[in-house]
């Protein structure tokens, strides 16, 4: 059986508190208008994202800390890459405003239901939210990075979708939930728990 110490201090961990460290120096890119540097880090931190779980399984190393770590360092990295849009792109982010705004709510909305509810930040990465993720890394590249080389935005509004959507799946499965569970994939798994008393 291992040793709390090894529960928190583990490789998948060690990425995960990454993406934390990286918040403020993206904050920081921000300030001084270095955007490539911005887009960079934001970029580092989206592959992070996708190498803690990674490792996670591979590793055998799953554990509700980590879990929580992991949602705690997407909740400061995207709440810094909203920031982060607004001191650099400003004009952009006005005329994307609606859309924008759907992010941030999908976003913020299932945590203030979820701290409400169970007094803690939920951790469920449910497959949905894995789908809007990769879409809105793209769909952020595409809007102020000229991915595809000029201003696009139509990918951005197809992650605003995805996002809003995972966003009230996730939602569902805090209500659904008599308590607090990490790595909920969908809403029918914790409705099948709501059913069962769990």
């Amino acid at each position: 059986m291992r040793s709390e110490l090894e529960v928190i201090i583990n490789i998948p961990n060690a990425v995960s508190m990454i993406r934390l460290l990286l918040a403020p120096i993206m904050l920081a890119l921000a300030f001084f208008q270095l955007p490539g540097l911005f887009l960079a880090a934001a970029f580092f931190s989206g592959v992070t994202d996708v190498l803690d779980g990674f490792l996670a399984r591979t590793l055998n190393q799953i554990t509700e800390f980590g879990s929580h770590l992991d949602s705690w360092g997407d909740f400061t990295v995207y709440s810094c890459m909203a920031i982060g849009a607004w001191i650099l792109w400003p004009d952009i982010v006005l005329q994307e405003l609606y859309w924008f705004l759907a992010i941030v709510i999908s976003l913020t909305l299932p945590v203030i239901i979820g701290l409400i509810k169970f007094r803690a930040l939920t951790s469920y990465h449910t497959w949905s939210v894995k789908l809007a993720v990769l879409l809105t890394f793209i769909g952020y590249l595409a809007l102020f990075g000229s991915l595809f080389g000029e201003y696009s935005s139509w990918l951005f509004h197809i992650a605003t979708i995805a996002s809003v959507i995972a966003g009230l799946e996730e939602i569902a499965i805090t209500l659904f939930m008599h308590h607090q569970r990490v790595d909920i994939r969908t809403a029918w798994q914790a409705w099948q728990f709501h059913k069962a008393g769990e």
